[in-house]
């Protein structure tokens, strides 16, 4: 297991079972954030009249819902690349996860 120096562990932390890692500035800016999602399935395969997905994510800056890049359309992903939202929250029940596309980090 690795082990991380106390110096990096300032700041904003997400806690995972018992250990802290430091959150990215856009993780820790939309930190208590709660879009609600604009819709309850992906808007990108519905407008293509798919009806297959993995999962979904849902945009924290916008409420834009996508599926994930398990999915053939990678929709959440082409959400951030076409407007640069940096962070996408899991829709699946149970899931409190977040992920920053900007810094590729999992908060």
């Amino acid at each position: 297991m690795l082990r991380r120096s106390r110096s990096r562990d300032r700041g904003h932390t997400a806690r995972s079972g018992s250990r802290s890692t430091p959150l990215c500035e856009h993780l820790a800016a939309d930190e208590s954030a709660h879009v609600p999602p604009a819709s309850s399935r992906c808007q990108g395969c519905a407008a293509l009249g798919e009806t297959l997905w993995a999962h979904l994510r849902v945009c924290v800056t916008c409420g834009h819902v996508g599926c994930c890049d398990s999915s053939p359309h990678q929709h959440a992903t082409e959400h951030h690349r076409a407007t640069g939202h940096p962070v996408m929250r899991s829709a699946e029940p149970g899931e409190t996860w977040r992920w920053c596309y900007v810094d590729s980090c999992l908060g």
